[in-house]
């Protein structure tokens, strides 16, 4: 029988603490907790961008070669409207506008993506239970990938940290043509119940699904052929699919995290919950302003777990804030200075998942 998990409480918390900090900071600094010009400006280049190579590559379509670069861009560019623009009005912290924040995390359903299935996903099961093993999703590779120590171990994932970038580069191709239908038939996500879906919910589910197919797949095989939109579709989703996983997955699966587990009775974790993710999430590339620019600052992990409401522009300066706290509290943070270290350390990782 599934147990919730329930995190253990502290006094004093140590999130609590941590709250006073970041509250203080926002009202001495007098800055709005969401996002600001400079984070519309950079939503505005990014669906720019993507409306110019899609038209151009469709209707203008170049040769070849061009045609294969310019699908491959447009594929990073869908990445980075996910990291930037959709992640970010998902959470509330785009805009201090309910509507903006709407429009923003919508951008999910023209990308062919669930909005209703995501904010489940993640937003209320892998925020709150990060690492935990048969609850966090993100963490649920079955059978090809073995992604914590608790999962069943098969010969073949000995050889996992050769052959993971292959499946990591499925996984858009996997979340909009599988996973969003299969929770969406089942009602559940893993072992737990989805809320219950409204009219409107079913009808924007099936309608922003079309709307997806109509743009990158009917409209391209009109104006260039089923063929090269299949090759150029397979370009786009494989690129955006390896960025998005790889992403993801440094911010977890590395040596350092920890994947805790609930007491299979009472299902009660042995850390409060702020406790909880840092230990089970890192950063990465922190000093790279270009890293952050595109990653949405999604290498700034730590601080978006903590403070998820909190824009990612202000990142850079509450994790001082954060680590200072964790420094006076004796508490781990998790930081690769670079992200080949970050890479490098995944790999690490399911070589060990391979053997362990």
């Amino acid at each position: 029988m599934y147990v919730t998990p329930k995190f253990a409480q502290s006094k004093p918390s140590f999130h609590t603490e941590l709250k006073k900090r970041i509250t203080n900071y926002f009202e001495t600094t007098g800055k709005s907790i969401t996002g600001n010009s400079a984070l519309w400006t950079k939503a505005g280049i990014l669906v720019l961008l993507l409306i110019v190579l899609y038209v151009h590559v469709v209707f203008f379509t170049p040769s070849g070669f061009w045609a294969i670069l310019e699908c491959a861009l447009l594929g990073a560019t869908v990445a980075s409207i996910g990291f930037n623009i959709m992640h970010d009005g998902a959470h509330g912290s785009f805009s201090n506008s309910h509507s903006l924040n709407k429009m923003a995390a919508v951008t999910l359903g023209f990308l062919g993506g669930s909005h209703f299935m995501w904010n489940m996903k993640h937003n209320i099961i892998h925020h709150a239970y990060t690492n935990i093993d048969g609850v966090d999703d993100d963490i649920d590779g079955k059978p090809f990938l073995r992604m914590a120590s608790t999962q069943k171990k098969y010969k073949f994932h000995r050889f996992q940290h050769w052959y993971f970038w292959f499946f990591y580069c499925l996984l858009y191709l996997f979340w909009i043509f599988f996973s969003d239908y299969k929770k969406y038939f089942s009602q559940k996500i893993g072992a737990i119940p989805l809320k219950k879906m409204s009219f409107k919910d079913h009808f924007y589910f099936w309608l922003y699904k079309l709307i997806s197919l109509a743009i990158f797949i009917v409209i391209p095989m009109i104006m260039v052929g089923v063929v090269d939109t299949i090759i150029g579709y397979l370009v786009m989703t494989l690129v955006a699919g390896f960025i998005l996983s790889i992403v993801f997955q440094l911010a977890h699966t590395v040596e350092h995290t920890h994947f805790p587990m609930p007491d299979e009775v009472s299902g009660k974790m042995g850390d409060e919950w702020a406790i909880h993710q840092l230990k089970t999430t890192a950063n990465f590339a922190t000093k790279s302003k270009v890293i952050s620019w595109l990653l949405g600052g999604l290498n700034f992990q730590i601080e978006h777990h903590l403070f998820p409401k909190v824009s990612h522009i202000h990142y850079p300066a509450i994790s001082k804030i954060i680590k200072q706290a964790c420094d006076e509290y004796g508490i781990e943070y998790y930081e690769y200075p670079h992200m080949y270290q970050a890479v490098r350390s995944h790999v690490s990782f399911l070589r060990h998942m391979g053997v362990a």
